[in-house]
């Protein structure tokens, strides 16, 4: 149960502005055993991450995956870590800056936070500095452009429990999700050929996207056919022949079953059939980090190669792409649309007799 604690009465600035909250998935505080052990104890102590039964999953959380997995994840984040901190972060940021700059040029005053799902920036932090800030209407954008309970429904989860610990909560809208959107869509075209352009067109393009446990689709999650859609959209817009493309999913973790093909699988296959030239895009994930550095980068090249396989090459994640981020103004102008037009009426109302 979520206790109430009562927020310090504050004069605080004056309300009535509109924010953006970005989320994204989280980053641990340094690439060292340590962080990486705090980080994933909060990240897999997630039941929207793992719906398992607490008392099947924290002994093997406690007793096994929290005593082997930080020391072999630490080095495997050393292999990427920036200057100024994980990619994820250091790429977030850059989209939160970028955003802010983007509204201000179309003439919209909005606030833009950014927070994290596990780690910090934490979402409670960022939304009540945005509440401090005078925001009276927040809109909250996960950075997850496929819909799945384990990644915006726990989100959502997060910023339901600062609900239950704020007296006086901003209006509130969500962005489920933008698999579809045109603007999403059209940047990730551009990636593709901007990288073709240098680089010459490969044999095959494989687009791997975050992999999900099976029975979290079967229990109604839309994320299998959102991943499929974005991919066949992207396909379309470069005029790929089926046999020109792959879908693929990444990361699995555990004994479970999980959505297919695996990227592993083909990377393998691709190799085995002696495939001279392959390029991986991850249309998932919009910034790059680890699951797109060092998984496709490095382990993912490393076993094509050694399966046979020729040349792989990494498509960067959209990142600071000029295109996305005009991406994320276009849907944060959608959402807060009628905001601005009340704001709008408000301020042509008559200011008493």
């Amino acid at each position: 149960m979520v206790k109430y604690s009562p927020e310090p009465a504050q004069p605080g600035p004056q309300a009535g502005k509109i924010g953006v909250l970005l989320c994204n998935l989280g980053t641990p505080a340094a690439a060292t055993a340590p962080a990486l052990r705090d980080y994933l104890h909060q990240f897999l102590s997630d039941p929207r991450v793992i719906e398992l039964p607490a008392a099947i999953w924290k002994p093997i959380l406690h007793g096994i995956v929290l005593r082997r997995r930080p020391e072999q994840s630490a080095k495997k984040y050393e292999s990427v870590w920036l200057p100024g901190g994980s990619p994820l972060a250091v790429w977030s940021e850059k989209q939160r800056v970028l955003l802010r700059g983007y509204l201000g040029q179309r003439g919209l005053d909005v606030q833009v936070g950014l927070a994290m799902r596990y780690g910090e920036p934490a979402i409670a932090a960022q939304l009540g500095q945005l509440k401090a800030a005078g925001c009276d209407r927040i809109l909250v954008l996960p950075l997850y452009p496929q819909y799945a309970a384990a990644t915006v429904g726990s989100v959502l989860d997060d910023v339901a429990d600062w609900i239950k610990t704020t007296r006086v909560v901003p209006e509130l809208r969500f962005v489920q999700h933008f698999h579809d959107h045109e603007g999403y869509l059209k940047a990730l075209e551009q990636t593709v050929l901007a990288h073709w352009q240098t680089h010459g067109r490969p044999d095959r393009l494989l687009m791997s996207f975050h992999g999900l446990p099976q029975r979290m689709i079967d229990r109604g999650d839309p994320y299998q056919k959102q991943c499929a859609a974005t991919a066949q959209r992207l396909a379309a817009r470069l005029a790929l022949p089926q046999d020109a493309w792959t879908l693929a999913f990444q990361s699995r973790f555990g004994r479970a079953k999980w959505i297919g093909p695996s990227t592993q699988d083909v990377l393998k296959q691709l190799g085995r059939a002696k495939v001279a030239r392959v390029h991986v895009i991850c249309p998932g994930f919009v910034s790059d980090c680890l699951e797109t550095l060092e998984e496709i980068n490095i382990e993912g090249r490393a076993l094509f190669q050694s399966a046979g396989g020729g040349e792989l090459q990494y498509i960067p994640c959209l990142n600071d792409h000029p295109m996305f981020i005009n991406a994320l103004a276009d849907l944060v102008g959608r959402h807060v649309g009628g905001w601005l037009d009340a704001a709008a009426d408000d301020r042509k109302a008559p200011q008493g007799l």
